[in-house]
């Protein structure tokens, strides 16, 4: 039986329950061995992170620190460069067995930019896709994305396990209406954005100045 690795991939400019929550939640309603997540250097479709990588690096493993399941992966920090999704993806496919099978986590927005990603057929070659929305959302988007789903959809969450990749599988998740926009804005401003992540990347954040 192969494994499941799931992959959340973002710039976490700070990490926050709304990314770690709805992983969470896909780790345990689909049985996913491992959450791989993975802060980005210089993501090619948004701008460049407010602090540096290493400080962003630190706080992921904080806030993961004591879940188990979760593991931190640095790769995309040390490659010069765009990140972006195919080279991840062909990066962990060189260093680990075939009996691994790689699920992109995504949201809904960012399922509508799916089809401008760097060569998204070839991502769907190398991963599933697992995207997480509120229960009852509707998702609708250019042609293109309309025929990948036609393509790709599943309902049914053994593909995952049974095919190398190409499934695009949603599972709805509690959707936490948190920004990391919105806690750098709070910090700037000298408000608290306790409870909107975990208290030992707060003190961290404090203690370094960051965003202020």
């Amino acid at each position: 039986m192969p494994r499941l690795i799931g992959i959340l991939g973002g710039t976490f400019d700070p990490i926050h329950y709304g990314h770690l929550r709805p992983a969470l939640e896909v780790w345990q309603g689909l049985g996913l061995d491992e959450i791989r997540l993975i802060p980005l250097r210089d993501p090619p479709h948004r701008g460049r992170p407010r602090v540096d990588a290493e400080q962003r690096l630190h706080m992921v493993r904080l806030a993961v620190a004591d879940q188990a399941g979760f593991v931190v992966d640095d790769r995309e920090l040390r490659r010069e460069g765009l990140s972006y999704t195919l080279d991840t993806l062909r990066s962990l496919r060189a260093e680990m067995r075939d009996e691994v099978h790689f699920c992109i986590l995504l949201g809904s927005d960012a399922l509508l930019g799916f089809p401008d990603w760097h060569e998204p057929d070839e991502v769907l070659r190398l991963a599933h896709m697992i995207v997480m929305h509120r229960p009852g959302e509707r998702v609708s988007g250019v042609p293109s994305l309309q025929t990948l789903l036609r393509q790709h959809q599943t309902r049914d969450p053994s593909r995952l396990r049974n095919k190398a990749a190409g499934a695009i599988l949603f599972h709805p998740v509690t959707q936490l209406e948190i920004s990391a926009t919105a806690i750098r804005a709070m910090l700037a401003s000298g408000e608290s954005p306790r409870f909107l992540l975990p208290d030992p990347v707060l003190t961290y954040m404090q203690q370094q100045g960051l965003y202020n």
